[in-house]
C-alpha cells in the first residue's frame, strides 16, 4: 500500500522501461502445466488494513494458487493465517529490489502452464507496489491477466475526505528530493481535478508545507490515517492548517488529498506560475521549447500563450 519508496511519484511506477531489459534473470525450475495452455496471472488486492475487508474470493485463491510471488513472504502467511487458509504452493518473494530479475523466471512459468497470484502487502499491486512490470511483461506476451478486487487507500481516501470525487488525479508518492518535489507541486497548482497522494509519517508536515506554498494556505484537503485500521484518522482542513498540525509529522500509513484549482483562479497567476516553471525546467538543461511543451501539458495552457509568455519575461 501506500509506504514510503525511493522512487520518483510523478506520472506512473518506478522504472517504466521494459519490464525483462533490466538486471539478470533470477530462476527455478519451471513447473509443467496443462499442455498447450499458457498460465494466468491473478493479480490479487490484500486488504489495507482491517483483515475482515478480505474479498471472499481471496482466501481460496491463497489455497489454490500452485505459485505465489508475494511483496513479503512473512506478513502473507500472516494474512493466510488470519484467514483461515493454508498456503499449498510455492511462495517468492517479489517486492522492489529484486521485481525487475524476478519478471523473466515467473513469465517462464506462465508460459510453461503455470497459473501466479501476485499479491503485495496492502492493496492492489502495481498502484505504488511492486507488480507492474510483471503485469506489463505478460500483457506484452499474450499472457491472459486478471484482477482479483479489493481496498484501496486511493479512492477510501477520497470518499472519506469529503472532497469531489467526480474527476480526480493519483499522484503516488511525492519524489524524497525535495527540488523534485516542489516542481511538481509548482507544476499541479492549475490541475482542476481533486489530488490523491500517497506520504511518509515522517515527511507529511514538509510535503503539507510545500503544498501550501504551491497551491495556497486555503485549498482544502484531508490527511487520511492508518485506513480501515484501530486508530483510523480524518484531518480535515486547509493546507495551512493540516502543516500545522502535522509540522512534527505522524504515525501509520498516510494517504493526502487535496482539492483541485478553483475555476475561479486567477488566469495571469496561474500564467505567471506556468513561466516560473519553464524558466525552472530550462535551468536544468531543458530547452525552451521542451521546457513550454512539458508545462502546457501539466497545466493544460496553450503553448503558444506560455511561449510568448516566457519570452516576454525579462530574465
Amino acid at each position: 500500500m501506500n509506504r514510503a519508496r525511493a522512487r520518483p511519484a510523478s506520472t506512473g511506477p518506478a522504472g517504466t522501461g521494459p519490464p525483462a531489459s533490466a538486471g539478470p534473470a533470477e530462476t527455478w525450475p519451471a513447473t509443467t502445466g496443462p499442455a498447450g495452455r499458457a498460465g494466468v496471472l491473478t493479480v490479487a488486492t490484500a486488504p489495507i488494513g482491517n483483515q475482515a475487508d478480505a474479498s471472499a474470493r481471496l482466501g481460496p485463491a491463497l489455497a489454490e494458487a500452485g505459485l505465489i510471488a508475494a511483496e513479503d513472504t512473512r506478513r502473507l502467511r500472516r494474512l493466510a493465517n488470519a484467514l483461515g487458509v493454508r498456503l499449498t504452493g510455492r511462495v517468492v518473494s517479489y517486492y522492489d529490489d529484486v521485481e525487475q530479475r524476478r519478471v523473466p523466471g515467473l513469465l517462464a512459468e506462465l508460459a510453461a502452464g503455470q497459473d501466479v497470484l501476485l499479491v503485495t502487502d496492502a492493496g492492489l499491486p502495481g498502484v505504488s507496489d511492486p507488480g507492474y512490470r510483471l503485469i506489463a511483461a505478460a500483457a506484452q506476451a499474450g499472457i491472459r491477466v486478471t484482477v482479483l478486487p479489493g481496498p484501496s487507500a486511493a479512492t477510501t481516501a477520497l470518499v472519506v475526505s469529503g472532497l469531489p470525487g467526480d474527476r480526480f488525479v493519483f499522484e503516488g508518492f511525492p519524489s524524497r528530493r525535495q527540488g523534485e518535489r516542489e516542481r511538481r507541486f509548482a507544476e499541479l497548482a492549475a490541475e482542476r481535478r481533486t489530488l490523491i497522494f500517497f506520504e511518509s509519517p515522517r515527511r507529511i508536515g514538509q510535503s503539507l508545507s510545500e503544498l501550501a506554498a504551491a497551491f495556497g494556505t486555503d485549498r482544502r484537503a484531508a490527511v487520511c490515517r492508518e485506513l480501515t485500521k484501530t486508530h483510523e484518522e480524518v484531518l480535515r482542513g486547509t493546507l495551512g492548517e493540516l502543516a500545522g498540525q502535522l509540522a512534527d509529522g505522524t504515525l501509520g500509513e498516510v494517504t493526502v488529498v487535496v482539492a483541485g484549482a478553483p475555476v475561479g483562479q486567477d488566469a495571469p497567476a496561474a500564467l505567471a506560475e506556468a513561466v516560473a516553471q519553464v524558466r525552472a525546467h530550462v535551468q536544468d538543461g531543458a530547452t525552451t521549447k521542451d521546457a513550454v511543451a512539458a508545462v502546457a501539458a501539466a497545466t493544460g495552457l496553450r503553448k503558444r500563450d506560455l511561449y510568448n509568455a516566457a519570452a516576454a519575461e525579462p530574465r
